[in-house]
């Protein structure tokens, strides 16, 4: 059976038929042709056998472990879908058919569509990663920084100079420096009907402009495996904060070691390339040294991205927190910085971390900007609801 055009009835029949994969069983009795074949090859390539695992042999699920007809397959789904689902189809060929090796190859690097879980799963790579294929892997990685920078940074910027502005805010400023949309509301109640004005008893505006650095920003990143688009988040985020002269940023990535990156921050590929993601965790040591690093707490907002599994000392880890707070520290703990949700994370250490004042919580690259600008002007924290 084939549609007639327009008929929604076997559009509908055609619809589940994609869906349920043409098993003798599925029911619909429809049969496809052309594009619609050619896109029924590529799911039944990719899940013509479930859910089962794939591992050996059996792995070959129309794909095999072949690099060419892999970046055929890549081709097709190019062809037959939107750049959001073929993402979603390569994460899912890397999960289920065990194809992360052969993204070592530099053809199969060319051929796929690059996004942040791709990325992520290139630097887990990065060690075993031959020469010949390193600068294609870069060149994947810039291309999909610099799209993420064309998304963030303008709005990032807007939104932490506004912040900064509001931070500095002084009540006898100069005359260019006055706020008067604020001035005005602030003595609405000095308003002579007669004369038709406002008289201005207390004037609100902003300190003047200065290249002096106001806020000193810590961005602590957790690189276990599983905080991979939170590591590409925040290499980004981090190099758009380095680029504003009144932020002095610093970006520390660990595992079980810590290593700072914030030399490398005028490029986050470099910072990506510097991280090496899995291994074990040690939140406690990697606080401890951003809290070494720390000059001028009641000016520094210190940003944990982490699931909170640790491996250290737990109640060194929570001390060191309650320390940075005490003495003027704005502290934010993230669980993840990614449009996936909320992760898998110790929920004992978030709520440890909640009565200490300082909820944790996942954000969204959309929300960041905001809880930056909220740290930075000292106010709660915009924590989603869902939290």
């Amino acid at each position: 059976m084939t549609a007639r055009p327009g008929d929604p009835a076997q559009e509908r029949l055609r619809r589940w038929r994609l869906v349920l994969g043409g098993a003798a069983a599925d029911g619909t009795g429809y049969e496809l042709s052309g594009q619609d074949a050619g896109m029924d090859g590529a799911l039944t390539a990719l899940y013509g056998k479930g859910d089962k695992t794939q591992t050996g042999k059996d792995r070959s699920a129309g794909l095999g472990a072949s690099a060419p007809s892999v970046a055929r397959w890549l081709g097709d789904i190019r062809t037959y879908f939107p750049s959001s689902v073929v993402q979603v189809m390569q994460r899912d060929a890397i999960d289920r058919l065990g194809l992360s090796t052969l993204l070592l190859e530099p053809e199969m690097l060319e051929a796929v569509e690059a996004d942040v879980h791709l990325v992520g799963t290139l630097l887990s790579l990065n060690k075993a990663m031959p020469e010949t294929t390193k600068e294609t892997a870069r060149a994947v990685v810039r291309k999909v920084v610099e799209d993420l920078e064309k998304q963030l940074a303008t709005r990032t910027r807007a939104t932490l100079t506004g912040a900064l502005d509001r931070s500095a805010r002084v009540s006898r400023p100069r005359h260019h420096d006055i706020d008067w949309n604020r001035t005005i509301a602030a003595n609405l109640k000095n308003y002579l009907p007669e004369y038709r004005t406002v008289v201005p008893e207390r004037l609100i505006g902003y300190g003047r402009a200065s290249q002096s650095v106001k806020k000193d920003v810590v961005l602590c990143i957790d690189q276990s495996g599983s905080m991979a688009a939170s590591v590409v988040y925040a290499s980004v985020f981090g190099a758009v904060l380095a680029s504003m002269r009144s932020i002095s940023t610093r970006l520390v990535v660990f595992d079980t070691a810590v290593v700072d990156l914030t030399d490398q921050l005028d490029d986050p590929v470099d910072v990506l390339f510097g991280t090496q993601l899995g291994g074990g965790t040690d939140i406690n040591r990697a606080l401890a040294y951003c809290q070494s690093q720390i000059t001028r707490p009641a000016e520094t907002v210190v940003v944990l991205i982490s699931d909170l599994y640790e491996g250290g000392i737990r109640d060194e880890m929570l001390k060191r927190v309650a320390a940075m707070k005490a003495s003027g520290v704005q502290f934010v703990a993230l669980l993840a910085l990614s449009d996936e949700g909320a992760p898998a994370y110790d929920r004992e250490h978030a709520a440890a971390l909640a009565a200490l004042g300082a909820p944790a919580f996942a954000c969204t690259p959309d929300l960041f900007p905001e809880v930056m600008a909220a740290a930075i002007e000292k106010r709660p924290i915009p924590v989603p609801e869902a939290m």
